[in-house]
């Protein structure tokens, strides 16, 4: 009966220890797999969203944190700087290849300790822009150093960089290296191919939920702004702003113009892309066009250098790497520029609004050939803008558009209507000695 007590009591305690074992386990919180974004140009606002992403899986002790890549490459600054937060991560890291990881991309991807690629992924093509002997030698050391800090073969990731290294099995010779997934396998550069993130998980050995981290509001709004479309709108909004500007002289479309412009160049600095040596160049250029527009206007020499200045300005702003991206975003502007100028004209005058600060030109029932301005012969007005000699003057309380005998005429003169041929409004400056009041005798 002891015996039946005692074997009883045994498995009662054995019983209530798995009952607590099973518990605590069922009471461990699944952790967390911080999954990273690498999409698009790499720029200053992706390195910042991996380094917070970094800074989160170590203080959460996260299961692993996780680069989802598909970038045609980008800044090789910020892949040294998400290359470096992933070199402190105390997590297991992984860089799963979804379509793409070339150029500064790849350095991102071997910075990971493990690899795994999407079946038809591609990695390499890793050649610098420009292409010096300075700019290879430094980014080939980077890039052999990084993957061989994970065991990985430094002389192939030496081949994304330098045509001239040789690896004679997977590319021909005077090429530079890129892999596709089932050649990047063989060649133990990634560890394992896999159709989807959770099988890539699953091959690297990493099990939690994963989390996807996103951008904050700066970081989105410079890479938004930075982008070539977004980048084409807000120079054609600068472009058509100071060409409004210098039609009107109301100062809302240069404001808005320049604003748009400052917008522009502000996002590139904070994504990386420029400095402040192309903030002053864009500063110098728009100087010199207010300075055509209101000290020394008509001669048209400040303004052309403005425009010039203001261009390679823009250039610089994508970096010397994006120049053919710069030349895309300028032709796109250049063309929302025009049809935005010619649409403002159609448009605006019939608004009540915009009335007041564009030309007048008065029809009557009937469509006719051009307005009739004789009744504006021998009234005096103001020149609304700088005459050199065409402009745009305030006669009678209407805007209208002006010309002088081959005079400069600065704005704000008192002017008369001299002449009038068809649509062409001719005046001349008024005398200060003719606006005296007369002096009794």
């Amino acid at each position: 009966m002891k015996r039946l007590f005692r074997a009883v009591y045994g498995l009662a305690i054995v019983a209530g220890l798995a009952g607590l074992i099973a518990s605590a386990v069922r009471a461990q919180p699944v952790r967390e797999i911080v999954v990273v974004p690498i999409e698009g140009t790499v720029d200053e606002g992706m390195a910042h969203l991996v380094q917070r992403a970094v800074d989160q899986a170590n203080a959460d002790h996260a299961a692993g944190l996780v680069l989802d890549i598909n970038t045609p490459g980008g800044l090789v600054s910020a892949a040294f700087e998400i290359r470096d937060a992933m070199f402190v991560a105390r997590v297991p890291t992984l860089a799963y290849v979804s379509q793409r990881a070339f150029s500064a991309g790849a350095l991102i991807t071997l910075s990971a300790r493990k690899i795994v690629m999407a079946p038809g992924a591609s990695i390499g093509a890793a050649e610098p822009i420009p292409k010096t002997d300075k700019t290879v030698s430094a980014l080939k050391a980077e890039f052999a150093a990084t993957a061989q800090r994970n065991g990985r073969n430094r002389v192939l990731a030496e081949a994304m960089v330098d045509k001239t290294v040789d690896a004679p099995a997977y590319k021909r010779s005077g090429a530079i290296l890129s892999l596709t997934a089932d050649d990047a396998r063989k060649a133990k550069i990634a560890d394992a191919v896999a159709a989807t993130l959770d099988e890539a998980l699953r091959a690297a050995k990493i099990s939690g939920t994963p989390v996807r981290v996103g951008y904050t509001w700066a970081e989105q709004l410079a890479r938004i702004a930075t982008s070539p479309e977004i980048s084409a709108i807000l120079l054609s909004l600068g472009v058509l702003g100071l060409l409004i500007e210098m039609q009107t002289l109301h100062g809302i479309a240069g404001t808005i113009g320049i604003a748009a412009l400052a917008l522009f160049f502000a996002a590139h600095v904070y994504a990386g892309f420029s400095n402040g040596l192309v903030i002053g160049l864009a500063v110098v250029g728009l100087i010199l066009i207010l300075l055509e527009l209101h000290v020394i206007p008509g001669h048209g020499f400040a303004g052309a250098l403005g425009l010039v200045v203001l261009l390679v300005s823009v250039v610089l702003a994508f970096g010397i790497a994006f120049f053919f991206v710069a030349i895309q975003s300028i032709s796109i502007a250049i063309v929302l520029t025009i049809v935005a100028f010619w649409g403002a004209t159609k448009i605006f005058p019939e608004s009540a609004f915009f009335k007041r600060i564009t030309l007048t030109a008065a029809q009557g029932p009937d469509y006719v050939a051009s307005s009739d301005f004789r009744q504006l012969m021998g009234q005096s007005g103001v020149a609304a803008s700088y005459l050199r000699p065409a402009g745009v003057a305030s006669i009678d309380g209407k805007r209208v558009a002006v010309l002088t005998e081959g005079n400069f005429v600065p704005a704000g003169t008192p002017v008369r209507v001299t002449r009038v041929e068809g649509a062409r409004i001719f005046v001349e400056p008024i005398a200060p000695e003719s606006l005296a009041p007369a002096t009794p005798s």
